[in-house]
């Protein structure tokens, strides 16, 4: 992998449950947004369904099973395949951007789970692009900022590295789930709370978004928030602001979804 003459960008997206794959309006968000991007080398991907400490990369091997992390769904989801190529190349040049006190584990047989190979088959269908994922060593925003600012390099390689969560997941506290469900109230509130603070670039009042309007019902557990502090370590100036490439709802669930330059 060489250096590009363009840097790639860093992004965070919601990604949705499977039922995204025949979303025709949010597909074709995803589809545009990456249409308007530069077309990357290879991608490295934290997911909010991968969290494993020491820090670990996915299978390197091309064509690695999927992970179908879900349950309840028609079994079509279940054999979906996307057949990425051969990333050992992309996991020699991670390891080789972190520090050298960062231990990476290697697990030879994982593949991407469903927070990366559902919106990223939507963006990238022909499956030609080396995909890795990197898995959520903690929940701290601090450390996971220091993470993205780690991995910043890769972007001048040709490497877009995504972030991958939902801006709200309070699954537990939604009263329906069909797609064009009215939105709760914690959801709209910790949304707007969100917007406000990217629009001023204020990481340090999205990293205490614990006393954010619509807590805790908006994130009762913290994993699909996390990636999104990667994407904004990995930004050039991670305290510029930012506006939302793809915004409003899912199932009631904000599908709020950002680049960083």
């Amino acid at each position: 992998m060489t250096d590009l003459d363009t840097r790639m960008p860093a992004i965070y997206m919601g990604h949705g449950a499977p039922p995204l794959l025949d979303d025709p309006v949010w597909s074709e968000e995803l589809r545009r947004w990456a249409g308007d991007l530069p077309r990357p080398r290879a991608i490295l991907a934290v997911s909010a369904h991968w969290e494993a400490a020491p820090l670990s990369l996915s299978a390197t091997a091309a064509a690695t099973p999927l992970v179908y992390d879900f349950g309840g769904f028609p079994e079509r989801y279940y054999r979906w395949s996307y057949e990425t190529p051969d990333a050992a190349a992309l996991a020699r040049l991670v390891t080789s951007v972190l520090p050298d006190t960062q231990k990476v584990h290697q697990h030879a047989s994982r593949g991407l789970d469903h927070g990366a190979w559902v919106p990223l088959s939507i963006m990238y269908p022909e499956a030609d692009i080396p995909i890795l994922q990197l898995s959520l060593p903690t929940l701290d925003p601090a450390r996971l900022l220091a993470l993205g600012r780690s991995l910043q390099p890769l972007r001048d390689h040709g490497v877009l590295i995504v972030g991958s969560g939902f801006l709200t997941h309070g699954l537990p506290f939604l009263r329906e789930f069909r797609i064009e469900a009215k939105p709760p109230g914690w959801s709209v509130d910790f949304d707007s709370w969100a917007a406000e603070a990217l629009a001023r670039g204020d990481v340090e009042t999205l990293a205490n978004f614990q006393q954010a309007p619509g807590m805790p019902y908006a994130h009762p557990t913290a994993e699909h928030l996390a990636p999104l502090f990667v994407t904004l370590g990995a930004a050039e100036t991670p305290d510029a602001p930012l506006a939302s490439v793809i915004d409003g709802y899912w199932m009631g669930l904000a599908k709020r979804s950002l680049q960083v330059a």
